[in-house]
């Protein structure tokens, strides 16, 4: 079987964007969490999670971790699947276009970047300093650009709130964003004013406790869910659990995965 590449990746990736149904990943943080991922049938393509790397080298999340060490990360994970693989790359890291450029260098087709409700003309900026690296490196980066109106909403009105999160998807998209990325607890009225006024696979999602379920999102023309750091607390919380029951004289279980 001949190798993807890179292009043939980056076409993969944003065809399942498109795709009218959503495109579903686990997010994976180092090399044996995306094959453990990428070995699953219904895996079509791995994200990483920034949160998650940072958390495995013993940093916080936001920007703490050395980029170059970050870029590593997600270079190892790229090079242990023939999937498509995207990057949470935070904010850019202070220089949006040089982290992307480095990623392409590494294998990934497509991230994340947040605008961590940076002044509108900034946050476009970054967007469109990431695309322009991407066609300076020859590929069509898929870019899943993140608006955290949400996140960062504090007291203001959820109207407003609502109007931020939809001019600053279209201002993405225009840059040349393939996707938007609207992370927060959603509901599905919301979902829907943000589907009419940024478009219909165009928007993407994260999946946290008491949220939607997947198929919602769908019929709802979300594009994409993910997961963040979720993955990685539910792993640990297994792990956590595994070691309550070894301690209380209790034994392995018979379905634990083999690693090779």
């Amino acid at each position: 079987m001949s190798t993807p590449t890179i292009q043939t990746k980056a076409d993969e990736l944003l065809r399942l964007h498109l795709s009218p149904d959503i495109l579903s990943v686990v997010n994976v943080w180092d090399a044996i969490s995306a094959k453990v991922i990428a070995d699953i049938p219904e895996t079509r393509a791995l994200a990483t999670a920034s949160h998650s790397i940072a958390a495995l080298f013993g940093y916080d999340d936001g920007e703490k971790i050395p980029v170059d060490l970050m870029i590593d990360m997600v270079g190892r994970i790229a090079a242990s699947t023939s999937l498509p693989v995207s990057a949470d790359l935070e904010a850019g890291y202070g220089y949006p276009g040089e982290t992307v450029r480095k990623a392409i260098g590494v294998g990934i087709v497509g991230a994340n970047l947040e605008d961590q409700m940076k002044p509108f003309d900034e946050a476009v900026s970054a967007v469109a300093q990431v695309v322009a690296a991407g066609q300076a490196e020859g590929i069509d980066f898929v870019l899943n650009a993140r608006t955290d109106a949400f996140l960062r909403a504090g007291d203001r009105p959820h109207e407003e709130v609502i109007a931020d999160a939809i001019a600053r998807g279209r201002a993405f998209l225009e840059a040349g964003a393939a996707c938007v990325f609207v992370p927060g607890k959603l509901d599905v009225v919301t979902v829907e004013r943000l589907v009419a006024g940024i478009g219909v696979q165009r928007v993407s999602v994260i999946g946290i406790p008491g949220s939607l379920a997947p198929a919602t999102f769908e019929k709802l023309g979300v594009a994409r869910i993910s997961y963040g750091p979720w993955s990685q607390r539910v792993a640990l919380t297994a792990l956590a659990d595994l070691a309550v029951t070894l301690y209380g004289n209790g034994s392995l279980p018979d379905n634990a995965r083999a690693l090779n």
